[in-house]
């Protein structure tokens, strides 16, 4: 499993500029990965039921040397248990001041800034909603992956993506299985989610998460902050990104498997 490097909590200069983003954001989502170590007793500390958690599946489309992914832009499908499938095409960092105003008016359009301890960025995302078979059948062949990415999808792809690159030639890095979960309401003011990320070498990222509007980051990230010492949450490990560890896995598994042919 991949881990960002450690790093200093946000202080000063950088501090600055995350707030700086946040006030041309649509919404912030306050992150924290529990090391594999203080997952169970922080699944304990927090009261969830696994039982109750929601299956999720999760696709990521690249080329085999993550090619998108260098350039910024990440592109996604999931199955959600008893609901609709989705999809997403997403850059990141930018700087929202700079978007263009067309692109901000539309419905399934948002900038977020993901904050963890040690760090920040800030994304813009294009969803589409889709039938729940429909990314299924992309992944198992069936329909051509393009299939599951609108128009406005496709558009803003080409508008982002590395010269010669198209949907239909990616690969497909997948699945992630995903456990998620929520925080009974009486134990916090605003939902708190929790999702177990399960990757095939058998290591696991579990991540706490919760959204705000951007004048509400500092309160809200303060309230947060005293629950999970409260409840004796662990909070000082290197922080994980669930997309990145994915990417990785499936990128070095297609290397391996297409090396035998080159050699």
């Amino acid at each position: 499993m991949t881990t960002t490097e450690s790093a200093p909590r946000l202080i000063g200069d950088e501090l600055a500029r995350m707030l700086e983003l946040v006030k041309d954001a649509d919404s912030v989502e306050l992150k924290l990965t529990v090391p594999e170590g203080a997952q169970r007793s922080t699944v304990a500390a927090l009261g969830l039921d696994p039982l109750t958690a929601q299956i999720r599946q999760v696709f990521f489309f690249d080329t085999p040397e993550l090619a998108l992914n260098k350039a910024g832009v990440v592109l996604r499908g999931r199955r959600v248990q008893g609901r609709d499938a989705d999809t997403v095409v997403k850059l990141r960092p930018v700087v929202p001041a700079e978007l263009p105003v067309e692109i901000r008016s539309s419905p399934g359009f948002g900038v977020e800034v993901d904050a963890m301890p040690g760090g920040y960025v800030c994304s813009a995302s294009l969803k589409g909603t889709l039938p729940a078979d429909a990314v299924l059948r992309s992944v198992s062949g069936d329909k051509s992956l393009s299939k599951m990415f609108s128009k406005e999808q496709r558009r803003f792809f080409a508008a982002h993506a590395p010269s010669g690159v198209t949907i239909d030639d990616l690969s497909v890095l997948g699945p992630i299985f995903v456990l998620k979960l929520k925080l009974p309401k009486e134990t916090f003011s605003r939902k708190i989610v929790v999702e177990m990320w399960l990757y095939p070498d058998g290591s696991r990222i579990l991540e706490l998460s919760t959204k705000c509007l951007p004048d509400e980051t500092v309160r809200v990230a303060l309230e947060m902050r005293r629950l999970l010492e409260e409840r004796g949450v662990e909070m000082s490990g290197q922080q994980q990104t669930k997309t990145k560890a994915a990417l990785e896995f499936y990128s070095a598994e297609l290397v391996h498997q297409r090396a035998p042919a080159e050699t």
